[in-house]
């Protein structure tokens, strides 16, 4: 990976990836993303499609269902589909590094096997419950709690803003909850709770600023009863098991985000050259010019950052620090270009047919999903012993 690193030339196989996303990208997922960004529904036939391509599936081997690919090859995909469609995007990040990944790093060889190659066929979708209401960035604030009663755990509490919740293909939703205490500190484990279950209800679905075609609900639990193997990992070590897979996470959301900072320069340059002013193309006025070589170079730099991350997560050295800022200087490119994208645009851009207006609405959560951009800086900071 190395390699290419230093040339910026993807090796057949990745190459071949790239550009099977980006065709379906654009033949498919470009021409339904207006009308259900509009309508706020969730997309299952691009997510069926997606699914009977194995992209759910990427990173896993094949002995679980997977593609037998890498962690790399799910960050192509996902700055392809980011390009065209954020919403989609998401989904697919979600449904991969938080809902599947989680059972993968720390899951049972019986968890594996039971749900692994359902996650990865991309027919169900997996959840992430970390986040409440009190407890955003400072996610060790847990309240959600997991009581051992009679060979089985209880949870009762409530977690806020999680993504592939409350689809008609939701199957799964691992959780993190008090589940007792250690040295006066929260002892913090996580626990795989099957969809349907009673007492777990995904509450109505938000009225979001962006993202209006993915799915994101609070949840809560009323004395919700699961079997006690339904522990995932080591009891205890669901808080930092979970920190993990956020840093992890933090380099699929800068490839997403790197999508959406190129698809905005894509866009632009297309405009640039067919819209005319003053008798010629407004590409050729060097103002608009220069914002678009900005943009790219905001792309570019956002794009070998996420290469970088990935590499190193690879080849399994330490990763904290260039995820960390990966994921935000590619968040903030992609706000960047959304907003210079939309001023290129002129009032055409303030129109939601344009996806440069969608990028510009559904943007600005990628500063602060996974980590906001202040908690990156925190990481990268402690990163350097300060």
């Amino acid at each position: 990976m190395t390699e290419f690193l230093a040339t910026g030339t993807l090796p057949d196989h990745y190459a071949e990836l790239a550009k099977t996303v980006r065709d379906f990208a654009q033949s498919v997922v470009a021409p339904v993303a207006a009308k259900h960004d509009e309508e706020h529904s969730f997309p299952y036939e691009v997510v069926s499609g997606m699914a009977d391509m194995g992209l759910f599936g990427l990173p896993f081997p094949e002995e679980y269902g997977g593609m037998g690919g890498d962690y790399f090859a799910l960050c192509l995909a996902l700055e392809e589909l980011g390009k065209v469609d954020q919403s989609v995007a998401i989904t697919l990040e979600a449904g991969v590094s938080l809902g599947a990944m989680p059972v993968y790093r720390f899951g049972s060889e019986d968890q594996k096997q039971e749900w692994l190659p359902l996650l990865a066929s991309g027919k169900a979708l997996g959840a992430f419950g970390l986040t409440e209401a009190g407890g955003g960035s400072d996610a060790g604030a847990t309240k959600t709690t997991a009581k051992l009663d009679d060979g089985h755990w209880v949870i009762n509490g409530s977690k806020q803003f999680i993504t592939n919740s409350g689809t008609d293909i939701t199957k799964l939703v691992t959780v993190t909850a008090v589940t007792g205490e250690n040295n006066g500190k929260k002892e913090i484990s996580s626990i795989l709770v099957p969809v349907p279950t009673p007492g777990f209800t995904a509450e109505p679905a938000y009225n979001k600023v962006g993202w209006n075609a993915s799915d994101t609900h609070p949840l809560s639990f009323d004395d919700v009863r699961v079997p006690e193997q339904n522990l995932l990992g080591e009891r205890g070590r669901g808080y930092a098991n979970f920190l993990r897979i956020l840093d992890e996470g933090r380099i699929a959301i800068a490839a997403l985000s790197v999508g959406a900072a190129q698809g905005c320069v894509d866009e632009s340059v297309k405009y640039a050259k067919e819209r005319e002013a003053f008798g010629r193309p407004i590409g050729s006025n060097q103002a608009i010019a220069f914002k678009i070589a900005r943009m790219e170079a905001r792309a570019h730099v956002a794009r070998a950052a996420y290469y970088d991350a990935a590499a190193l997560l690879l080849s399994g050295k330490p990763f904290k620090k260039q995820a960390a800022i990966a994921k935000m200087v590619a968040s903030e490119a992609a706000m960047d270009n959304a907003r210079d994208a939309t001023q290129i645009f002129g009032g055409y851009g303030f129109m939601n047919e344009y996806s440069v207006a969608r990028h510009y609405r559904d943007s600005k959560i990628l500063e602060i999903g996974e980590g906001t951009t202040e908690v990156q800086l925190l990481l990268i900071g402690r990163e350097l012993g300060l």
